[in-house]
């Protein structure tokens, strides 16, 4: 629990992060740069009742924000460099390559099942449904499998669940994984 909240906290700075640091970026510029131009606001004149030493201040932080999001806006548009960058991830993610989860896994396995069982004379599908079976086997050796299989049997609390797409050496691998993992 004290894990759990920790981490929301965490998560809620991460995305205060953006504003908090473009008001900094905006008053950080703003006071470097006041310096340079504030002789030409005196702060004996007003504009609307408003000293011109405020005006000088708003302008130029209107002036970084309007920069910073020009910036952005090129970056997005005319760059695109995020869309490499997401398709760098993807290739770098295992889960979207080679690896599946135990829970996609049993759902890749009883659809392997129903297939299999509806095409029993197409060598071309078995072929498939076979490689199918051999990757699930592969996938039930990794370590996520193996917390998947703790975390089940905390949860459910009995025997289940029983993978029947398994080996019956995978299946009992994976048991003996999920006994000896460590939750944290």
């Amino acid at each position: 629990m004290l894990k759990k909240t920790f981490m929301r906290q965490y998560w809620r700075i991460q995305q205060s992060q953006t504003l908090i640091s473009m008001g900094f970026w905006i008053t950080t510029l703003t006071l470097l740069m006041w310096p340079y131009v504030s002789w030409r606001f005196e702060s004996d004149n007003e504009m609307l009742a408003i000293p011109m030493t405020y005006w000088g201040l708003g302008g130029i932080a209107f002036s970084v924000l309007l920069i910073v999001l020009i910036i952005g806006w090129v970056y997005d548009v005319f760059l695109g460099l995020w869309r490499e960058h997401l398709t760098v991830v993807q290739e770098r993610n295992p889960f979207t390559t080679y690896k599946v989860n135990a829970p996609f896994g049993m759902l890749l396995a009883q659809t392997n099942t129903i297939l299999r069982k509806l095409s029993e004379d197409d060598e071309e599908i078995n072929r498939h449904c076979d490689f199918v079976d051999r990757w699930l086997e592969w996938n039930s050796e990794q370590e996520i499998w193996a917390r998947t299989m703790s975390s089940w049997k905390e949860i459910v609390g009995d025997d289940d669940p029983y993978l029947y797409h398994l080996s019956p050496e995978s299946r009992e691998k994976l048991e003996t994984a999920a006994k000896d993992m460590q939750d944290f």
